[in-house]
């Protein structure tokens, strides 16, 4: 069964983030842990494939549990290489159908990325800080996703992620995930959660 899910390559340079976030990190991160949950998608892909040739579904809750683990880490890790750009390039909305949004959501941009960053640092182990349009409610709201799956709102569309498992940081922060998380606002490229949130309030 030929492969489904492909690694992106990265829109920047690997060193593009520093000094906010190091070189070592983005190789790593891309290279090495993106590319294990692309490979693992594919693989239970491949096996779930296999099962129905053969009838034996023994595995299904083990093959269902690991597709959803990695092609949601494949998916969100693909967004967080594009919300970021590097700090000469990163420029906050001062106007628009996103800023007016947050306005009406959270009060002010200042207000959502204080509830966001308290979410992230509050991630209980492994995972993500996340910024999503909830089409039933029209409304963005703040989520904080265990893993790459859990803790998820069905239907929610993904605007911006932050990722917080330990090996988007460990190098240059250690265990200072606050410290990352605070300097992440230096790197974010605003201007392409601008364009996802004008593609999803228009589905």
């Amino acid at each position: 069964m030929p492969d489904v899910y492909v690694l992106p390559d990265l829109p920047y340079a690997y060193n593009a983030l520093e000094p906010y976030m190091d070189e070592a990190t983005v190789r790593l991160h891309h290279d090495k842990h993106h590319a294990a949950y692309v490979a693992g998608a594919n693989s239970a892909l491949a096996k779930l494939d296999d099962a129905r040739k053969s009838g034996n579904f023994d595995s299904i809750r083990a093959l269902s549990t690991a597709l959803s683990f990695h092609a949601s880490g494949h998916a969100l890790h693909s967004l967080f290489w594009t919300v970021m750009c590097p700090h000469s390039e990163s420029k906050e909305p001062t106007s628009g159908a996103f800023l007016e949004q947050v306005n009406k959501d959270f009060g002010s941009l200042e207000l959502l990325k204080k509830q966001l960053s308290a979410a992230s640092k509050a991630v209980e182990g492994s995972g993500w800080g996340m910024l999503a349009w909830e089409p039933m409610a029209k409304k963005l709201i703040v989520l904080q996703v265990e893993n790459h799956q859990k803790l998820m709102v069905q239907g929610a569309v993904p605007m911006f992620v932050l990722d917080v498992w330990e090996h988007a940081y460990y190098i240059k922060y250690q265990n200072k995930r606050a410290d990352y998380v605070d300097n992440f606002w230096n790197i974010v490229k605003w201007r392409e959660v601008e364009k996802i949130f004008d593609a999803a309030v228009r589905v």
